[in-house]
């Protein structure tokens, strides 16, 4: 097993031909790893049929500035990311082959970068190591298979990074601290808080007065043209944007919601994901950092020492790292997605000690035992599916697919790869466990899932319920039913969750306005306006039960909606358009491919 690694690695070979072969590799890894579900799945929720709606409707509007849900403002995030997801699918025409696109590409700029930025710090093996490390973490290759921001996120603050450490610990270079300072500026266009990699400039500063390393001689203009360049990336959208949003109240509303309530807001005064301090310490990267997080026994000694030995190449990434879980763990929203932006950065601290670490037979039995956890986890699952009829029928019931199969597979994978490698080969007997259950959700379980996962199921089922020659409303709409709608569907605003009573009641006026409407509503809506007309169960989705109403709504339920709420939208050759008094927007969007007529406004 050494000899097979000492092939993989070559120790002591630099030349330019082995760094093509480290690519290439990685490159391949990559492919394996997340390129495999590319084309065999829709979006799914929670994220990605809203992202890939916005895209679709940008393409088909020409509308990129400001993105629209079903022609309603999404200002939860900036635009660059939806740009990205708009241009895929203007190249493809189709979304299942795009919307995956962005994360991939994405991953692949991480690994490289990294991969790089490890040659040039440690040793060309020790770059290749920390990539390949990354992609087999946890977290890092889940959700570059996901078409989530974080993963273009992710993209832009290691690139970031990487301008930033190519001037700080290798330069001076102040072609690359401008490069630092103009990814950051795009990661806050495409998540709020791309800013996060300039935070190590506090602890090389600390750790320079400290240590008093030697000071780089330059003019003080360079140190400022960072901040200049970072204002400008920003200021490509905020600029136009805000000219666009001046003298309109509707617009004005966006930048308001999309400046402040989405950034200092949803940061000191979360509304929803509130979770206690220690989440992420606890409950997040002991797990979706794994491998790397079961070696900190060994490890925690040797950063001890890089302290000690003033080995800022380690300890300065380890800082940073340290910075973004105390930003986000400060914060009273959390999801576990927030701190992937710091994992490139970690496994650039841990990858100098691996070779090191592989050599030592206790660290090989844990990462033994991590392969022996996914056989033995899969297989438990599918013995407790298979003694369970109950628990087995409701999968099926619920999403379409027995899973004894897929556990099984991935358990019997993971355990011959256990087997036959033994302790000798742990580190390559967890990487073929991952990849052996990566695989199987590639290729079995998730073409099996999506037509419930994707909403496409209960399209179906509702377009059918539904009399095709009578309006049909949506209350509380998700964007996966916008996304596989084949028929004109109308609907009372996007993500109003907040305030859900009030579209109850919006929809309940336009019901009542002429006879024979129908609407697509949840059960506490049925209950609440709707509790004497006809309803039809259409089954449950998305965690909820859901009806088609018919009928008269509750005469206080429409008293307290409002005309002129109601939006059309169609989604092939779709117009989007209000009821008398609002603007229009015409689009051209067929469910899976895109035309290419533009946005036209207008009155009515």
């Amino acid at each position: 097993m050494e000899q097979l690694a000492s092939r993989w690695l070559r120790p002591g070979r630099t030349s330019p031909h082995d760094v093509r072969l480290d690519l290439l590799f990685l490159l391949g890894l990559c492919l394996c790893l997340v390129a495999t579900g590319i084309g065999l799945r829709d979006p799914w929720p929670a994220d990605e049929p809203r992202f890939a709606q916005i895209a679709r409707e940008m393409v088909a509007s020409g509308e990129w500035l400001i993105p629209r849900i079903g022609g309603d403002l999404y200002a939860d995030k900036p635009p660059l990311y939806f740009w990205l997801l708009a241009l895929g699918l203007s190249a493809t025409g189709s979304i299942r082959a795009s919307f995956l696109l962005p994360s991939f590409v994405s991953a692949l700029g991480c690994v490289v970068l990294v991969y790089d930025l490890g040659r040039r710090l440690f040793s060309r093996e020790t770059g290749l190591l920390a990539a390949t490390l990354l992609l087999f973490t946890v977290q890092f290759v889940w959700q570059a298979r996901q078409a989530q921001i974080d993963a273009t996120l992710c993209f832009f603050i290691t690139l970031s990074l990487y301008g930033l450490l190519r001037h700080l610990l290798l330069g001076p270079s102040w072609r690359w601290y401008i490069v630092g300072w103009a990814a950051a500026g795009l990661g806050v266009i495409t998540k709020g808080v791309g800013f996060l990699p300039l935070l190590i400039l506090i602890p090389w500063a600390l750790l320079r007065a400290r240590w008093r390393l030697p000071r780089f001689e330059s003019s003080a203009w360079w140190w400022l043209a960072g901040p200049f360049v970072f204002a400008c990336a920003i200021g490509a959208w905020l600029v136009p944007m805000l000219l666009a949003t001046s003298g309109d109240p509707g617009l004005a509303a966006y930048r308001d919601e999309i400046l402040l309530t989405q950034t200092a807001r949803r940061y000191f005064d979360a509304w929803h994901h509130v979770e206690p301090f220690w989440y992420f310490l606890v409950e997040v990267i002991p797990i979706l950092w794994l491998p790397a997080t079961a070696l900190l026994p060994w490890l925690v000694p040797r950063w001890r020492a890089a302290w000690r030995t003033r080995q800022l190449r380690i300890v300065l990434p380890l800082s940073w790292v340290v910075l973004v879980v105390l930003f986000f763990s400060l914060s009273t929203g959390k999801r576990g997605v927030y701190v992937l932006p710091a994992v490139p950065a970690f496994v650039l601290a841990v990858s100098p000690y691996l070779v090191e670490l592989a050599r030592e037979r206790h660290v090989r039995r844990v990462m033994f035992a991590l392969a022996l956890a996914v056989g033995a986890a899969t297989f438990v699952a599918a013995l407790y599916l298979w003694s369970n009829a109950a628990a087995r029928d409701a999968l099926l019931a619920d999403y379409g697919i027995d899973a004894v199969g897929p556990a099984l597979a991935i358990s019997a994978l993971a355990l011959a790869v256990s087997i036959l490698l033994r302790t000798r080969g742990a580190f390559l007997a967890y990487a073929g466990a991952l990849a052996s259950a990566l695989l199987v959700i590639s290729f079995w379980l998730n073409p099996a899932l999506n037509d419930v996962r994707s909403g496409a199921r209960f399209v179906r089922t509702l377009e059918r319920a539904a009399d095709s020659e009578r309006e049909l409303g949506l209350v509380g709409f998700r964007e996966e039913h916008l996304l596989n709608a084949t028929r004109p569907v109308v609907h009372f605003g996007h993500a109003r969750w907040r305030e859900w009573q009030l579209e109850v009641f919006d929809a309940a006026r336009w019901m009542s306005a002429v006879p024979g409407r129908q609407l697509l509503v949840d059960a506490a809506a049925r209950e609440l306006c709707f509790p004497q007309a006809r309803a039809q169960p259409l089954g449950r989705a998305n965690r909820k039960h859901w009806f088609l109403v018919d009928g008269a709504p509750e005469a206080t339920c429409v008293a307290r909606g409002r005309d002129h709420v109601a939006r059309t939208y169609v989604p092939s050759r779709a117009r989007i358009r209000s009821l008398p008094g609002d603007e229009a927007h015409q689009l051209s969007a067929d469910p899976r491919t895109v035309g290419a007529e533009r946005v036209t406004q207008h009155g009515e």
